[in-house]
């Protein structure tokens, strides 16, 4: 994490408010520029003025006023950027016997600002963020095939273990669509859009009784990471106030996440909570999160309070009867089962370093919001908030909690991350597993082109810009896309530069 984006903008903000004062100094005199709260996307402890290639990966103010936070914010960047080993006793070690990255940074290049569409399922591939689900497509849940699979499919291994599956086996390919209009809009100008088809070769499975022709494989790109400690900060009763509210307007109506009880896991708010968290809002808070937990189950690095691995029984049963693996271990398949599976296993991760992780995780600033006062900006303003209907999901601003009991810094914060925290139905053709997806937040997205050098969205990034994410919206936000395609191109550019914006 580089710091001196954040002096150049706080520089240039005291420039731009105080250069052009006349000679009486009055503070509200003509010339001088003063941001209002829109700025702040982050809220006034959670913003930060930077719009380098650092800009996903700034420290909020509130983490730099306490040295003893900002030391752990420091030790928790490390935990997410270094590689685990499978060597004992080394700094990073505990890495497997199976596992999905070997380091968080891995999956959230540029930290989270989004992974990278790429044409080949390879995660050695550093700006390959992509998760592998498998699930049954016939299940009105399109339930998981977790007997066999962990829930994020595990495609690496140390050996002499073997992984669940073979990635030379997996083929990715990205197919042309088109849609009723025949990708054109009404003024002539035309548009490509594409979306994935993973499949899998029954060779690739290690599990012989698994027929992956009654399943199905999707991908999802990872999500940003930055800014989650804020949307952790709003109350359950805000986030049900937003569902219920929606429920009455009667058009758009999103789903709630179900409740999760976090008795034992979360030492700041027990008890059950909605979740809000992940593209199915699987998750409620960030102590049992996608992060808390993802540090574990995606390297499988054990810790005081998750003593086992991320495995399914199947696969410790398969690997412990397979004579490679016994003569290697020199073990019998009693013994290797009894391991894999283990309730009481050795940490290798120290709670000291997993807080330092959590204190990293909350602290992550947001982007302050850019060029608010361009002419063309605020066009595209009144057409995403007014003329479209899009705030109908992409709800703008939230209000923190009081005495937010995790981070009290991020206590009673106005927010502008742009998303009502609810699963809508946007009906993407062939969406996978995720056809109610939680509304993405917008806030710092602009900054995507700078961060990593790209702009793939949705989902599974099958939006190449701003542009074909609009134009993917259908089902309950179709009414907002049709009134898109019938804007003048000027419109159309207007209403993507104030997402840029934002």
């Amino acid at each position: 994490m580089k710091k001196y984006g954040t002096i150049f903008w706080t520089i240039l903000s005291l420039i731009v408010t105080v250069a052009c004062a006349d000679d009486n100094n009055e503070p509200d005199g003509p010339g001088v520029k003063e941001l209002g709260e829109e700025w702040y996307a982050g809220g006034e402890n959670g913003t930060v003025f930077n719009a380098t290639s650092n800009a996903y990966s700034q420290s909020m103010p509130a983490i730099d006023a306490d040295p003893a936070l900002y030391k752990q914010f420091m030790r928790g960047e490390q935990i997410f950027e270094k590689s685990f080993v499978s060597t004992e006793g080394m700094g990073y070690s505990g890495l497997g016997p199976v596992y999905i990255r070997k380091s968080c940074i891995a999956c959230h290049p540029s930290y989270g600002g989004r992974s990278k569409r790429v044409d080949k399922f390879d995660t050695s591939d550093s700006r390959n963020g992509y998760l592998l689900m498998i699930y049954d497509p016939e299940s009105p849940t399109l339930a998981l095939a977790s007997q066999y699979f962990t829930g994020m499919t595990q495609t690496s291994a140390v050996p002499p273990f073997k992984s669940p599956i073979n990635e030379a086996g997996i083929k990715l390919e990205w197919l042309p669509y088109t849609d009723e209009y025949g990708n054109k809009y009404p003024d002539g100008t035309t548009y490509s859009l594409i979306y994935p088809k993973v499949t899998i070769a029954q060779d690739a499975i290690l599990f012989k009784d698994f027929d992956m022709s009654k399943h199905a494989a999707s991908i999802e790109g990872t999500i940003g990471i930055y800014g989650t400690g804020l949307l952790d900060a709003i109350s359950d009763e805000d986030l049900r106030a937003q569902y219920e509210e929606e429920q009455k307007r009667g058009y758009a109506p999103g789903v709630i996440g179900a409740d999760i009880d976090e008795t034992g896991l979360n030492p700041y708010y027990p008890g059950k909570h909605p979740g809000r968290f992940t593209y199915l809002c699987t998750r409620a808070t960030l102590d049992n999160g996608p992060g808390s937990n993802a540090i574990w189950n995606i390297t499988n690095v054990t810790r005081p309070d998750r003593q086992y691995h991320y495995i399914t029984s199947e696969y410790a049963k398969v690997s412990s009867q397979d004579p490679d693996i016994q003569q290697a271990l020199g073990q019998s398949e009693e013994e290797i089962y009894n391991y894999l599976m283990s309730r009481e296993l050795k940490p290798e991760m120290t709670m000291e370093d997993y807080d330092a992780f959590m204190v990293w995780h909350r602290g992550l600033a947001v982007p302050a919001a850019r060029n608010l006062d361009d002419k063309t900006v605020q066009r595209g303003k009144v057409l995403f908030q007014q003329e479209l209907g899009c705030i109908a999901c992409h709800r703008p601003s939230w209000t923190t909690r009081n005495n937010h009991k995790p981070f009290p810094a991020l206590s009673n914060q106005k927010i502008f991350p742009y998303t009502d925290l609810l699963r809508h139905n946007i009906g993407l053709h062939e969406p996978g597993r995720v056809a109610l997806c939680r509304t993405t937040p917008l806030w710092g997205r602009g900054l995507m082109p700078v961060t990593s050098g790209y702009t793939d969205m949705l989902h599974d990034l099958r939006a190449r810009n701003y542009e074909e994410a609009i134009l993917w919206h259908s089902g309950e936000a179709k009414q907002p896309k049709e009134k898109f395609r019938a804007l003048s191109k000027e419109d159309r550019e207007a209403l993507v530069k104030f997402l840029q914006s934002i």
